[in-house]
């Protein structure tokens, strides 16, 4: 936001339950705190006409409301809404303190996300080195936890807590909502009294569509149960018996009637063993069974029971006396709701965690989650495959890299395996499932999964998959358009062979439109290109247009990425592995070389460059390809003859004749100046998506590129290097003489770089497979029992006269009598056909 932009009023609101010394210092902060718009409401839920006089006094700028009797937090928030003037409400605990940035930050998301109605705040504990609040996680059984609460934030990932995120819910110790949606909801259920309340009313946000996000910069410091451990003692069961009783209320108000079915019953089971175990009560002291025969009186006093046992019993029965209220409740909310439980599985984080380290706890959580099918509702994330037939080794190529990186993606939300078909399978340590095999198979990988990601040949591989398998949504990643790229690969083949190759390939990427639900492709280019494929092949329907006309559901941009990460150094690079010198100016080939590439124009300007800068050197990153499948080209062979000829190989020239490990190539990246590719003028440029280009953003070295493809379009545009005519080699000389030696230019190249790298970071550019793979669908025109609404009736009687009357003279007026002897016989013709078929 510019400054000096109006910015809304925000009214902050802080409960007090005896405890002014903590509400005042906290007002106070507010009070100083950098947010110029700025509202102060207290509410005093002492019933202490003095506490609430001390605290007037103490902040004179802060509404005071007296509530008379304890409501509280939940029912002290709701009463200070109800006094608040502002359109969003900030709710801080007494016992914390705002950090500079803690209602801007926070504004500044709900500004600029319309579909967040709250923000979680950061929080921290007093002395800013512990964790309270990061994250959010639900139970099976209904208890809302503060993930990563307690622990020392510098143990805490920082992924953890650094990275903006969707949640389940935010902490009621710091948080934001807008005053609007607050009101739509009822504000907090008062029933929940303290405890929960948050939980509850997160939920409620998701389920009607809306977000509620984490936001790290706006961030508070909380001493957490600083007032409640000065007004009640934990012994007394007190808290246990609200946390207890909340989690079944919040679990029965939010829960699918499916869900609800199997969750309620076992988690009052398990609530009563939770109340036994954490008093350490003898379960078996009233079973005849094993206590046996008596042998003296006749036991019939009062047993012992810890209040600590009996705050979770109390619970359920209070929770019982509550059912009336909380079934009408129940009924709005899943009314209102317009988001399925699965849908919000991801922000449960672990559904089935115990959560209690108590044994006999333990072993009834076990037996509940078995008997009642629990791990079908919650354990269960969406189960994704994904495909591909290139190499999964160190020295991975580029459609093996976008695999992994789509594992990667997709493994933080869902259980990911990531197959290939390539006899080579050694690959690195992933957080997902990685194996290798052949497409028999492929079977049981594919019945396992829910949604299968697929690239390349892999459907040809998967024939079960060509036919409408129940229940498997299909990822086609068109990405690479295999059959432009045959049109140059396959030049010196025979050209009855090349033919029957090409079409080939088109049949394989037509079995893919024909079967995929959602389809990828790596620019806007390629998205006109395919969309042209899929009206050719009938998938671009009414139905599917009518569904959305904008096709954004059904082919999505998601280009080949680059770490988010910049590229650190971790080993030798190119200078000491092939022996150029540290001053030398090196222009940098990344990738193998291939017969749609242009690479001896290249190495013609290295002759004309090397003559005026002597100290310039070109270096191929790799000319053998990690997969052996991929045959070597006859272009290899030429380009390092041409260099050999010119006198440049070993001295401006150098080969690399292995393929540099993928979690290597930064160190040959870093020892560039600059990045080059060239191509020739074709249709395969056109369409091209050049992954090696994404190398020198992620690196910083400026781009030398010949016109034509999308990349020449983007260096263009966004002055990050200098585009040059196809096979140009003078051009191509002065180019890559500017890239390297004016340093005022090399410099502005860099930091353009830096800003357009973002825009291709990996978790970027699959957000469109990320988004689709939270709620995946069929396409439109591809769910069962599929049919049109509305038809054209049938012609009957007169109307059949008159229709034969038109075509008739219809006929006349186009070719005369032979015209209409033509097709009079050709009609007849084709009922006969019918006929004979039916017969």
């Amino acid at each position: 936001m510019a400054q000096g932009d109006p910015q809304p009023l925000v009214s902050v609101i802080v409960v007090n339950y005896h405890g002014a010394d903590d509400t005042i210092a906290c007002l106070r902060a507010l009070a100083e705190h950098d947010y110029a718009e700025l509202e102060l409401i207290c509410v005093d839920n002492s019933a202490d006409e003095a506490e609430a006089a001390r605290i007037r006094e103490a902040v004179p700028g802060a509404q005071v409301v007296e509530a008379g009797r304890n409501t509280g937090f939940a029912g002290g928030c709701n009463l200070g809404a109800k006094h608040a003037k502002g359109t969003v409400l900030g709710f801080l605990n007494n016992d914390a303190r705002p950090a500079p940035g803690w209602v801007s930050a926070a504004v500044a998301e709900l500004r600029a996300q319309p579909r967040v109605a709250a923000v979680a705040s950061k929080v921290l504990d007093w002395d800013g080195t512990g964790t309270d609040f990061v994250d959010g996680g639900l139970t099976w059984f209904g208890m809302g936890y503060k993930r990563h609460a307690g622990s020392p934030l510098a143990d805490v990932p920082a992924a953890e807590h650094e990275v903006a995120k969707d949640v389940l819910f935010g902490t009621g110790s710091a948080l934001f909502v807008r005053a609007s949606v607050f009101a739509e909801l009822g504000g907090f259920d008062e029933r929940f009294f303290m405890f929960y309340e948050d939980v509850d009313l997160g939920w409620r946000l998701n389920l009607r569509g809306w977000r509620v996000r984490y936001v790290p910069a706006s961030q508070a410091f909380h001493r957490h149960h600083g007032t409640m451990a000065a007004v009640d003692a934990p012994e007394t069961g007190r808290e246990t018996f609200l946390l207890e009783r909340n989690a079944l209320a919040a679990l029965y108000k939010n829960l699918s009637d499916e869900t609800l079915a199997r969750a309620l019953p076992a988690a009052l089971a398990l609530a009563v063993r939770r109340a036994t175990a954490r008093g350490e009560l003898d379960a078996t002291q009233l079973d005849l069974e094993h206590g046996g025969a008596p042998s003296g009186p006749i036991e019939s006093g009062d047993v012992a029971i810890p209040r600590t046992t009996l705050a979770g019993l109390l619970a359920i029965d209070q929770f019982v006396e509550q059912l009336p209220s909380l079934a009408a409740s129940r009924a709005v909310e899943q009314a209102a709701r317009v988001r399925t439980d699965a849908d919000l599985l991801p922000l449960l984080r672990k559904a089935l965690e115990p959560a209690y380290p108590l044994p006999r706890y333990l072993a009834a959580h076990d037996i509940l989650v078995e008997a009642f099918g629990i791990e079908k509702a919650f354990g269960q994330r969406r189960k994704i495959l994904v495909i591909t037939g290139d190499a999964l080794t160190e020295r991975m190529a580029g459609p093996a890299i976008r695999a992994w990186n789509i594992a990667l993606a997709l493994a933080a939300e869902h259980d990911v395996h990531l197959v290939t078909t390539n006899p080579l399978a050694t690959p690195p340590p992933a957080p997902f499932r990685v194996s290798a095999g052949k497409h028999r198979e492929l079977d049981a990988p594919i019945a396992w999964a829910d949604v299968i990601v697929l690239q390349g040949h892999v459907l040809e591989l998967a024939p079960s998959l060509k036919k409408q398998h129940r229940g498997k949504i299909v990822v086609a990643d068109l990405y690479d358009p295999m059959h432009l790229e045959l049109l140059e690969q396959g030049k010196g083949v025979a050209d009855d062979q090349r033919a029957a190759d090409l079409a080939g390939v088109t049949r394989v990427l037509d079995a893919q439109i024909e079967r995929g639900d959602f389809f990828l492709c790596a620019s806007e280019r390629q998205r006109h290109f395919w969309l042209g494929h899929l009206a050719a092949t009938g998938r671009l329907s009414p139905r599917l247009y009518d569904a959305d006309p904008t096709t954004q559901s059904l082919l999505a941009v998601v280009p080949f990425g680059l770490s988010p990460e910049p590229p650190v150094r971790t080993g030798p690079g190119l200078r000491s592995s092939l022996g150029i010198g540290g001053t030398d100016h090196v222009v940098l080939w990344a990738g193998g070389v291939y017969s749609w590439f242009d690479p001896l124009t290249l190495v013609r300007a290295i002759e004309k460059l090397r003559r005026r800068r002597g100290d310039v050197r070109l270096v191929f990153l790799g000319m053998k390809h990690p997969n052996p499948e991929v045959a070597e080209m006859d272009i290899g062979t030429r380009t390092i003859r041409l260099a050999d000829s010119l006198g440049l190989t070993g001295k401006h020239v150098y080969f690399n004749e292995q393929w540099v490990p993928y979690n290597e190539r930064q160190n040959w990246l870093l020892d560039a100046n600059c990045g080059v590719t060239t191509h020739y003028e074709h249709v395969e440029t056109t369409f091209a998506f050049r992954t090696r280009v994404l190398d020198y953003l992620w690196a910083g070295l400026p781009i030398v590129t010949t016109d034509g493809d999308a990349f020449a379009d983007l260096i263009r545009a966004e002055r990050l290097g200098v585009v040059v005519p196809a096979e140009d080699d003078a051009a191509l000389a002065d180019a890559l003489e500017k890239a390297l030696y004016d340093e005022e230019f090399a410099a502005g190249c860099v930091e353009r770089l830096a800003v357009v790298a973002q825009r291709f970071a990996w978790p970027e550019v699959l957000k469109p497979l990320v988004e689709f793979c939270r709620d995946p669908r069929p396409a439109a025109d591809r769910l069962p029992g599929s049919a049109d609404l509305v038809t054209t009736p049938p012609v009957r009687g007169r109307a059949v006269l008159r229709r034969d009357v038109d075509l008739i003279r219809e006929y006349l007026d186009a070719g005369g009598p032979r015209e209409l002897v033509r097709r009079v016989g050709g009609r007849a013709l084709k009922v006969a056909k019918q006929r004979l078929r039916r017969g």
